[in-house]
């Protein structure tokens, strides 16, 4: 068993590990001795105060040693390490556990690991886009000719005029679903982005609660494809909180379609003509008792 009790002679060793420590560190950083602490037989480590500037509570540890039946010290190592109550660095944590949502600027790659949990292998061609359906499989040609029918444009005339379909038009129907990436999101990565949804637009936020209406029954909601379109959608309000997000089918808002529907302004009403009313300068008496039709205010007082 190694003695804990430091050797004598490394223990006095304190001018040489002295000289050792004011050598590996830039002048006037290296501080009172601290402590001698054995490490082994005939193994000392003397710890010396650090003043470098960004290094408080760090020490400088030179190593002395002896060999057995021997004098004579000599310098193991220098080092600078941290005391109990040094000022350290937070822990170093990956790349991929520091990253935020938003992080992300022009320019910049993610990549994606070959395991990650949100992904799961899809259905990519394996073959010729002639002959293979999802996944690499075989279609069999009636199949093929049937999809190729379907898809061919009708060209009016007789059935001798109409286009010679091309095949390969099960591939186009694959890449439109989906079915062509090698890979897509697995149950894990839905669910957790449908978490992450409705946590920002949910039935449960505070907008929604004060809502007259949900999302559902809004004619602004742009329903989303696949199993998602049973719970969400995308918001087509420009005036709304949340244009152009993925919201919740029981989140909403007040720029609900049919929450307050503008009335239509009133339309005034055609203007009245009275035509019953006689103008006083319409008719004047002449000298014979009848009424001569009035000329002009010039003649009514004299004036020619």
């Amino acid at each position: 068993m190694r003695s804990r009790t430091p050797d004598r002679l490394c223990a006095e060793a304190v001018d040489l590990a002295r000289v050792a420590a004011e050598e590996a560190a830039a002048p006037g950083t290296v501080g009172e001795h601290v402590d001698a602490v054995a490490d082994g037989d005939r193994v000392v480590t003397h710890l010396f105060e650090c003043k470098e500037a960004g290094y408080r509570g760090w020490r400088w540890a030179v190593t002395v040693a002896r060999a057995s039946r021997a004098k004579h010290v000599t310098l193991d190592e220098t080092v600078l390490l941290p005391g109990p109550d040094a000022l350290l660095a937070p822990e170093w944590v990956p790349w991929s556990e520091r990253l935020r949502p938003g992080d992300m600027g022009p320019g910049d790659l993610l990549p994606t690991e070959a395991e990650d949990l949100r992904l799961e292998p899809g259905a990519a061609p394996l073959g010729g886009a002639e002959d293979t359906g999802a996944g690499g499989a075989q279609v069999s040609p009636g199949v093929t000719e049937l999809a190729d029918a379907e898809d061919a444009d009708v060209e009016p005339g007789s059935p001798a005029a109409q286009p010679a379909t091309t095949r390969g038009s099960i591939a186009a129907v694959a890449d439109e679903l989906g079915m062509g990436r090698s890979r897509v999101l697995s149950r894990y990565g839905l669910h957790a982005a449908a978490d992450r949804w409705e946590e920002e637009y949910g039935p449960k936020t505070a907008m929604a609660q004060a809502a007259p209406a949900n999302c559902v029954s809004c004619g602004f909601l742009v329903p989303l494809a696949g199993s998602l379109r049973q719970a969400f959608g995308i918001c087509a309000n420009e005036f709304g909180p949340a244009d152009g997000h993925v919201v919740s089918l029981g989140y909403g808002c007040g720029g609900h379609s049919e929450a307050a529907v503008m009335p239509r302004p009133p339309r005034p009403a055609p203007p009245v003509i009275d035509e019953t009313v006689v103008d006083p300068f319409a008719l004047r008496p002449d000298r014979t008792g009848g009424s001569v039709e009035e000329s002009g205010p010039a003649e009514e007082f004299g004036h020619s």
